[in-house]
């Protein structure tokens, strides 16, 4: 798992993390896996991928998570890509990485 380091970089504010979303999914899961060789995080939300309504489904998603309010959470780059790159006020790099480590150590 050392690769989740490589993921998130630390931001003055917060924590800013690298995510490959699959949109249109059955279900939405996040995290759903670690793409090594995108070096992101992955998620999959159910909103299609058209009129911004997978990256509000992503930014929801996140937010839930790491338990933070909607509008503490900012699609950087990406908004047209599945790579994207997602900032997240108010949290630590080790807090994102505990989480998400906890999460992933159960797939």
């Amino acid at each position: 798992m050392d690769e989740i380091d490589k993921i998130i970089k630390k931001h003055q504010d917060g924590a800013v993390l690298n995510l490959f979303v699959t949109a249109g999914s059955r279900k939405v899961v996040f995290p759903a896996g670690v793409n090594n060789w995108r070096k992101c995080i992955e998620i999959s939300v159910s909103a299609p991928a058209k009129e911004n309504k997978a990256n509000k489904e992503v930014i929801k998603t996140v937010a839930n998570f790491f338990e933070k309010p909607v509008n503490n959470v900012f699609v950087l780059t990406g908004a047209k890509n599945p790579k994207k790159t997602v900032f997240v006020k108010g949290v630590t790099v080790d807090f994102v990485s505990d989480r998400l480590r906890e999460s992933l150590n159960g797939l």
